[in-house]
């Protein structure tokens, strides 16, 4: 014959299920973040590598600029090209300046962590609480 579970062992169940439900609730917030953290260090990466693009290329520019200066001194037709390659480098130097700027600019920390965490806590807010 089946035996009824009394009071106290519906209790512990019950308190069991809560706590797995709790569990599994805290894990998939804990994957959700570290899939952030992996993001953002993907985005760190980008952001270093185009600031050493930006660098290099600017460096370049610059030298060219100088060897422009120089070159204006010199003969004829070396200038427009002294000029063009300097041009390059100088607009794929803003290029890369303004893309790690607007990658800076894009901050994504957590993000999704933090909303989800913000509807579970609307989630289990008591009706009355909703206002405050």
């Amino acid at each position: 014959m089946k035996r009824h579970a009394g009071p106290m062992e519906r209790i512990f169940g019950a308190s069991r299920r809560l706590l797995e439900h709790l569990l599994e609730g805290g894990e998939m917030r804990l994957r959700l973040a570290v899939l952030e953290l992996e993001e953002e260090r993907a985005r760190l990466f980008d952001l270093f590598l185009l600031a050493g693009l930006s660098l290099v290329l600017a460096t370049l520019g610059l030298a060219f600029v100088g060897v422009l200066v120089i070159a204006t001194f010199w003969e004829t037709h070396r200038l427009v090209a002294i000029a063009a390659v300097a041009a390059v480098f100088l607009l794929g130097a803003v290029w890369a300046a303004w893309q790690l700027r607007r990658l800076a600019r894009r901050r994504s920390l957590l993000r999704a962590t933090l909303e989800q965490l913000a509807t579970d806590r609307q989630l289990l807010a008591e009706p009355g609480e909703e206002g405050a």
